[in-house]
């Protein structure tokens, strides 16, 4: 009974998963490499593919959930800005100020990103950063 004990990922060590004996079963090129470890079974059930697909499912849903809350929200809104006043349905408001919103948090995400790239390559490269004066 101990033997069908499924191991927590987190837990399991890199020993040897035995393949099932079949003597029928054509020997392909990947048993010659050897038996297969429990991180490398582990390891085939998350692919990029998979990853893609799930955030397109989820994608997906979330574009579903945003169109009901628009079309729930056609009141008509006014805004004002400085001298300009215009109308908006409320949930196209709320959508544009949510975008709004992501594009200058992935603008302040990049400019950091950057910072980062050019401390990694000065420091790969040997060069102090002009901030670090060893003097002061």
């Amino acid at each position: 009974m101990s033997e069908n004990r499924r191991e927590d990922p987190e837990d399991a060590q890199a020993t040897p998963v035995e393949p099932p004996l079949d003597a029928t079963a054509p020997h392909g090129r990947h048993e010659e490499s050897g038996a297969l470890t429990s991180h490398d079974a582990h390891k085939l059930g998350r692919t990029r593919a998979a990853s893609t697909w799930t955030g397109l499912v989820i994608g997906i849903v979330v574009a579903i959930l945003l169109l009901i809350f628009i079309l729930q929200n056609l009141d008509s809104v006014t805004f004002e800005l400085f001298a300009w006043e215009f109308s908006l349905p409320a949930g196209i408001s709320l959508l544009l100020a949510a975008i709004a919103g992501a594009l200058i948090m992935a603008l302040a995400g990049g400019v950091r990103i950057i910072q980062i790239r050019r401390v990694a390559k000065r420091a790969a490269s040997g060069n102090p950063p002009p901030d670090a004066n060893p003097a002061g």
